[in-house]
């Protein structure tokens, strides 16, 4: 018997075995320039970041990444790209953290150590530079020494809309700079956005 299918010959995902969780890494879509009279805080997504965002959604759904749990920032352009990755299959339980606003990439990742193990998939939606720097941490020092694309692209760059996708091999109270691989950077630029 196969080990790695199950049911019908459906293959298992790396993530739900026991000692395996995905992490997928969102940085919010393109919002609206601040102005003085608008804080950071309020900045709502620019129609191109809309459909962007839609984009992103349609592509997640294409490659099967359905977290069981959204953790997401209280910033009102996070809010609204989560809204955009709609519709989901099953609607992931959801959890605005407001700690997320402007983390830094050692404050996500002890937002995750805290996470309960029956927690398989976790998408995180934030911001720069903590996404970035958290996903250059996960990828090690593979993301400028290796020659693969993502990995080299990661190194140079996360711009507004763009996911990674981890396997993470170790128990969330763990998670760091070892124990993580990168199976995919994936960014607006790379996907066919309606309307362009």
């Amino acid at each position: 018997m196969d080990r790695g299918l199950d049911r019908g010959d459906i293959p298992i995902a790396p993530w739900q075995n026991d000692f395996m969780h995905q992490l997928i890494l969102l940085r919010h879509a393109k919002a609206v320039r601040g102005t003085p009279e608008l804080s950071d805080h309020a900045r709502a997504l620019s129609p191109d970041g809309k459909r962007t965002a839609a984009a992103m959604g349609a592509a997640m759904r294409g490659l099967g990444l359905t977290p069981d749990v959204i953790l997401v920032s209280s910033s009102l352009r996070t809010q609204e790209t989560l809204d955009a990755l709609e519709p989901w299959e099953d609607r992931p339980n959801t959890e605005t953290i407001s700690s997320l606003y402007m983390a830094s990439h050692l404050q996500i990742r002890d937002i995750l150590r805290e996470l309960p193990e029956t927690m398989r998939s976790v998408l995180v939606i934030g911001h720069n530079p903590g996404i970035h720097e958290l996903a250059q941490l996960l990828a090690g020092p593979a993301a400028s020494d290796l020659p693969r694309p993502d990995h080299a692209r990661l190194a140079d760059e996360y711009p507004t809309g763009a996911l990674t996708e981890f396997v993470i091999n170790t128990p969330w109270r763990k998670i760091g700079g070892a124990g993580a691989t990168l199976k995919r950077f994936l960014c607006p630029a790379d996907l066919p956005v309606a309307g362009r």
